[in-house]
C-alpha cells in the first residue's frame, strides 16, 4: 500500500465495530510509527495512554457533548495524547520564536498513528472534543491534546467522497 493509497482511502470513522478489539501486534506497530515520528530537537514533547476496555469507555464519555461524538461508544481502543516536556533545545526555541511546537509534533505524532493504523486494516478518528479534567483524572496525566479512537470499521461502513480544497485554492508559488 502506498502513502497515496492510505491518504485517499482513510478517512475518520464513525461507525465502530465494538466486538472486533485491536490486536497487540497492531497496536505495537501502530506505537512503533509514533515513537519514530519527528519532533522539535527530537523532544517528543507527549505521552501516550492507550486506553482498552473499560477505560476506553469512560474516556469515550469524556468525548461526547452537544450531540457531538456519540460514535464513541462503540470504541475499543483510545490513545490520549498529553502534553510532556520539551528538551531544553526544543524549550529555548519555543520560548525564542513564541512557537508552540508541542502542538505542531503533536498533530505529526496523530498523522502516523491514523496512517500506520490504516495500513493495519484499522479505522481512527482524532478527537479534539475533549473534557480535559475527566480525562487528566482518567489517565492521571497533564494537559491533553487529543485522543486518537481505533478500532475496526463496521461491515459495510463505506468510504466517503473526500471534500477537500482545490490545488489552487491551497496553494500559491511566489
Amino acid at each position: 500500500m502506498s502513502f497515496m493509497d492510505i491518504a485517499l482511502n482513510r478517512q475518520s470513522c464513525r461507525n465502530f465495530d465494538p466486538e472486533r478489539q485491536v490486536e497487540d501486534e497492531k497496536l505495537k506497530r501502530i506505537l512503533e510509527a509514533a515513537r519514530l515520528a519527528p519532533s522539535a530537537c527530537n523532544s517528543q514533547p507527549y505521552h501516550i495512554t492507550v486506553c482498552k476496555a473499560e477505560n476506553a469507555h469512560r474516556i469515550a464519555k469524556a468525548t461526547v457533548g452537544m450531540g457531538i461524538n456519540g460514535f464513541t461508544k462503540d470504541v475499543p481502543l483510545m490513545l490520549v495524547i498529553s502534553e510532556d516536556s520539551y528538551n531544553k533545545t526544543a524549550a529555548l526555541g519555543a520560548k525564542i520564536k513564541g512557537i508552540d511546537y508541542r502542538s505542531i509534533d503533536i498533530g505529526i505524532l496523530c498523522s502516523h498513528i491514523i496512517f500506520q493504523a490504516h495500513e493495519e486494516g484499522l479505522a481512527s478518528c482524532i478527537l479534539g472534543w475533549i473534557e480535559d479534567k475527566k480525562v487528566r483524572e482518567i489517565c492521571n496525566c497533564e494537559k491533553v491534546h487529543l485522543i486518537v479512537a481505533l478500532g475496526y470499521a463496521k461491515e459495510g461502513d463505506k468510504l466517503r467522497p473526500k471534500k477537500r480544497k482545490s490545488i489552487d485554492e491551497l496553494v500559491s508559488c511566489k
